[in-house]
Parts: structure tokens; sequence; C-alpha cells
């Protein structure tokens, strides 16, 4: 069965990561892009962080914490990838700008066709094996072919049947959830997750960038006065990352058996973990900050 699963990985992330901006493209139309014209302050800022600030503590990570290579190279896609569905599901839940977070999560997202291959190759090149050549065009086909078509896809079918449309992104983002199961499942039975050969120094590493961005996102918002709401929506976006990108990304470029491929895997796993209990986290925060507000 896991000798299955290895044979598999790339198809595994690609089918988890499809169905996932299914899901979220079944909750989006066109009008949630005027979130922009809405609050076009705050959508710059959120925009700057995810795309300046995150890659830069990224940089600082990797150039910095002498982490093993694995974990850099994890750091450096975590930086590339834009936030997720669970983004907007925690700034609904935390009472913040759902509008807000609808529009950086959607615009990062197709910015991410140009914005990731940039940011991994200037982030990771120097960390690669010898010989190994950033697969620009691949990277890009895989981010159209996987996430942006699924997400017009999702969108459409709201369009087109908008009574269906929670269903629909309900068995995206189910069966998504369920993929990824399987991926721990299948990596943990397969020997790729070992969290004692992983060591502490690299999860406190990885715990480390993740309150460095959450910590981040909550002091610019403050400092720039921003409404409460709106910084809600910037902590969370910034926060949390689109880790089903990461996996795919990751089976792309690693291949099972690659020696770097399972701690990439590793740190991209462990940080969609901490993010979710950091998400819980500013959710119980800023539901108190809103109720006194």
């Amino acid at each position: 069965m896991f000798s299955f699963y290895l044979a598999n990985e790339y198809w595994f992330a690609a089918a988890q990561l499809s169905l996932a901006m299914l899901g979220m493209g079944a909750t989006l139309t066109l009008t949630d892009f005027k979130g922009i014209l809405k609050t076009p302050r705050a959508f710059t800022v959120g925009m700057g962080l995810q795309l300046v600030l995150v890659p830069l503590v990224a940089f600082l990570f990797i150039y910095l914490s002498g982490a093993a290579a694995g974990v850099l190279i994890g750091l450096a896609l975590l930086a590339a990838i834009p936030g997720g569905t669970v983004s907007n599901i925690f700034t609904y839940m935390a009472k913040g700008n759902i509008v807000l977070s609808i529009a950086i999560t959607a615009i990062t997202t197709l910015a991410c066709l140009v914005t990731t291959p940039i940011v991994l190759n200037l982030l990771i090149s120097q960390h690669m094996p010898a010989g190994f050549v950033m697969p620009v065009g691949r990277i890009a086909f895989e981010i159209c072919l996987f996430l942006l078509l699924p997400l017009f896809i999702g969108m459409a079918l709201y369009a087109k049947f908008p009574k269906a449309s929670e269903t629909i992104s309900k068995v995206g983002i189910y069966g998504s959830i369920f993929i990824v199961a399987l991926i721990v499942i299948g990596s943990a039975g397969a020997g790729r997750l070992d969290l004692g050969a992983f060591g502490t120094r690299n999860i406190l590493i990885i715990l480390a960038f993740a309150l460095s961005l959450s910590l981040l996102s909550i002091l610019v918002p403050k400092l720039l006065r921003l409404p409460s709401k709106d910084g809600t929506a910037i902590q969370i976006e910034v926060t949390v990352r689109n880790t089903n990108l990461g996996l795919l990304l990751n089976a792309s470029l690693f291949p099972p058996g690659h020696a770097l491929g399972g701690t990439v895997l590793m740190t991209v796993l462990l940080y969609g973990a901490i993010m979710l209990l950091l998400g819980a986290g500013l959710i119980v925060f800023n539901r108190r900050v809103h109720r006194t507000s």
C-alpha cells in the first residue's frame, strides 16, 4: 500500500490541491474582487505583507538559522505560496473583514502564477543540488492546471448552479482534507515522517518562523492604524498559508526517494499544523477584541 502511495505521490498532491481550489472557487464570484475598491489601503498593506514581507522573513531565516537544506527549502515554499480558503474561513470565524480576506486570497492566488517561481528562484536556487535548474515553466504550468483552472471551474459552477455551490464547496474542501490525511498516512508509513530524525532544532525554527509571521502581521496593521476588522483579515491571511500548493510543489520538485523531499514535506506539514493552532488563537483573540470595541 505504501509503495503505491510513493509511486503516485505527485497525483495525490495534485488531487488534494485541485479539490481545495474547486471548493474555494465555489464560494467566489467576480463581485468579491470589488473588495479591493472598498478597502484599497488595507488591501495594499495585505498584498505588501504577502508578497514582500513574508519572503523577506523567509530570507532572514534561510540565511541566519543554519537549518538543514530541506527545512530551508520548505520555508521558501511556504513563503512563495499564497493564502488559501482556510484563511477565509478563519477570518469569518474571527469576525474580521471577510470581503478583504477573499480579495487578498483571490488576487495572491492569481499572482502566484508569476510570483511563486520568482520567489523560489531567489530564495533557494543556491540550496538545491548541483546542476539543478529551477523548472519555472513547469511550476507555472502546474499552478495553472491544478490551482487556477479548478478555481475558475468552481467559480463557473457557482455562477451556473448557485444553490448547489455550498455542497460543491464542501465536497471539494472535505475531499482535499481527506487526501491530505492519506498523504500524511502514506508518508508516515513509508518512513518519511520521523520527528525524531527531523530534530528539535528544526521544529523550533519552523515554530519561530510561524510566530514571526503572525506577530508581524499583528504589529504592522496596528502601526498603520488600520481598522481592527481589516487587521484581523490581514493577520490570518499572512499566517495561514496554502499548504495544499506547498505539498504539490514538493511532490513536483522532489520525487519519492529524493534526499531532500522528506524533510521538505515534514516542514510543510509541520507548519500546517502550527498555523492551524495559531489561527485558532487569532480567532479567539480577535473575537474578544471585536466584542469589546
